[in-house]
């Protein structure tokens, strides 16, 4: 079944691992479905990744942040997502377009309209059909990260991350019917269980 699952969710929330985690348990179920992530998943959007979170030589300002992240999804969109879904694949995307309204409107202070038209051209129609939102306190997730391996957006100070968070709930709270926001300091166990609590009520669908 063609489903587009996203998770989101601030530094350190544990989204990755749980979309490895679903990714898993789709595979030994014999569902057919990828497991991709943002900024990346293609080789252009690979490139990007490095510019913007790995980069530190470089000055990068807010509207090109934008502008990057979404040439990167643009690419992704075309080449990997629209395609597995025709194909009846579940796809799982570790970040999308409301990483980008999180970071850049919220966190950054760009303008929503303009954050949204460039989501929009650069997502070509594609919306997820469920989004988990990992939610904790940005100390607790930034905690989980060693400081000698900081991406550009974990080196931002509390404030700015603080601010994403409440950008992620409010997207929440907008959308509940598509969002499922989970407390990410229960164990991983419990977390992968609503998770595919939800998802296995899609599928039935």
């Amino acid at each position: 079944m063609p489903l587009f699952i996203t998770f989101e969710g601030g530094e350190g929330c544990g989204k990755s691992f749980q979309s490895k985690t679903l990714f898993r348990k789709l595979e030994r179920l014999a569902i057919p479905s990828i497991l991709i992530h943002e900024p990346g998943g293609t080789l252009l959007g690979e490139r990007v990744r490095k510019l913007l979170k790995q980069a530190s030589d470089i000055s990068i300002s807010p509207l090109t942040e934008l502008l990057l992240f979404n040439a990167s999804r643009s690419q992704l969109v075309g080449e990997v997502i629209q395609a597995s879904l025709k194909k009846g694949q579940a796809v799982i995307c570790d970040r999308f377009a409301d990483s980008t309204i999180a970071y850049q409107h919220y966190g950054r202070g760009l303008d929503l309209q303009l954050v949204h038209e460039v989501n929009r051209i650069a997502s070509q129609g594609c919306r997820p059909d469920v989004t988990f939102l990992l939610d904790a306190p940005p100390e607790i997730g930034l905690s989980r990260k060693r400081p000698d391996a900081q991406d550009r957006f974990e080196q931002e100070d509390l404030d700015f991350h603080r601010k994403v968070r409440a950008g992620f709930l409010k997207m929440a709270a907008q959308e509940p019917d598509r969002w499922v926001v989970i407390d990410s300091t229960l164990s991983r166990s419990k977390i992968a269980g609503v998770v595919w609590k939800r998802v296995e009520r899609l599928f039935s669908n």
